[in-house]
């Protein structure tokens, strides 16, 4: 059984088809970049693959090249944004479940959550993965935290919310059963052999220490 596993995220794939978010470009990863990862991968057991932000390229590119290597995934899906432009819609989701994929909440409009002003909580932790649940005729209860940003209020918050698993950012591997799970993220710049370095730069004690004490430091603040 594996102990532990590293958690990847993917944003988006290949060219943009809508105004991208300041910043939001150090995670858009090329085709062949994408393509490159999942090859290093696929034979992995130790390392669990999710999108966030529910772009279309998740259905268009990502879902196909998973199908064809026998890969599963989980999607982050910000519910308030269904339908915008170049982004999944409903159908879209249903896609994903059919081909069997899993469907997690990112909130609703990829808030801040340690920033929210009031009313919002009830529409990212609660309206949110009510959608998303209707839409795949099943409960939602793992969500991936907007930008990584939480504190101890944040967690507590979700544990009321009674969400099942929480992913964060903070990359490093994880305990396979923990409740929060760290990811790390695909970016702009990386080139061959990116995920097998990672997968071996993630076991050095060095680097689980110092990730560590990062974290601990967020769920304390």
């Amino acid at each position: 059984m594996t102990r532990s596993v590293l958690n990847l995220t993917v944003h988006g794939i290949g060219e943009p088809l809508r105004e991208l978010d300041p910043g939001e470009d150090v995670t858009w990863v090329s085709v062949e970049q994408f393509e490159q990862v999942l090859d290093e991968v696929k034979d992995r057991p130790d390392v669990r693959l999710t999108f966030d932000d529910g772009n279309d390229s998740d259905l268009e590119i990502g879902l196909p090249a998973l199908l064809e290597r026998g890969l599963r995934a989980e999607f982050f899906v910000l519910a308030g944004r269904l339908g915008e432009r170049a982004r999944l819609d409903a159908d879209g989701v249903r896609e994903l479940v059919q081909q069997g994929m899993r469907i997690g909440s990112h909130g609703w409009a990829h808030r801040d959550w340690r920033r929210l002003a009031p009313g919002q909580e009830a529409e990212e932790l609660a309206r949110a993965p009510e959608v998303l649940s209707e839409l795949c005729g099943e409960p939602v209860g793992r969500v991936a935290i907007p930008f990584g940003s939480y504190d101890r209020h944040v967690l507590a918050r979700l544990r009321r919310a009674g969400v099942s698993l929480a992913y964060t950012s903070d990359g490093g591997r994880a305990r396979a059963g923990a409740w929060l799970q760290p990811r790390t993220s695909l970016h702009r710049d990386i080139g061959p052999g990116w995920a097998t370095a990672l997968l071996e730069d993630s076991r050095s004690p060095r680097m689980r220490a110092r990730k560590l004490v990062s974290r601990t430091i967020k769920r304390l603040r």
